[in-house]
């Protein structure tokens, strides 16, 4: 069984999918477009839909703007989607501690996923997305049923 969430922004990043939480105009689109510059490969911009298959929670195209992207000033895009099992979640919020102490997570799909407190805007956001990932990510799941982290 398949949930929509709203609100919400998804790339992949080497497999794993990051969703980008935060207010309407905090930045979601924009960190989204900065990390697709990057390499990743959108899954959702505003949406998505989740199924859960072997405990992992696995984000997909939301149904009729699957393979569109919001950028402020332009318009909507079209871009190639994928779908990807959810590694983190970063919560876009103006007081993001410089240095997180603790790891807090978010449930999608009645997954717990790693979720950390996120500073958009800055010029290295999505580098900073990427490792963020590498560093809290949950792993990406491997065919013998192990997870492994990739390689960098």
């Amino acid at each position: 069984m398949s949930t929509t969430i709203a609100n919400v922004t998804c790339v992949a990043v080497r497999g794993r999918g990051i969703v980008i939480e935060g207010v309407p105009g905090s930045g979601k689109s924009e960190l989204a477009l900065a990390l697709i510059d990057r390499g990743a490969i959108l899954v959702g911009d505003d949406g998505m839909t989740v199924e859960v298959s072997g405990g992992q929670a696995i984000a997909s195209p939301p149904p009729n703007i699957g393979g569109k992207l919001e950028v402020r000033g332009v318009g909507i895009i079209d871009l190639p989607a994928t779908s990807a099992p959810i590694g983190l979640v970063l919560r876009l919020v103006e007081d993001a501690p410089r240095y997180p102490l603790e790891m807090d997570t978010s449930e999608i799909a009645g997954v717990a996923i790693p979720c950390l407190p996120f500073a958009a805007g800055d010029a290295l956001q999505a580098l900073r997305a990427e490792y963020a990932l590498e560093k809290h990510g949950l792993p990406l799941p491997h065919e013998g049923g192990k997870n492994d982290m990739l390689a960098p």
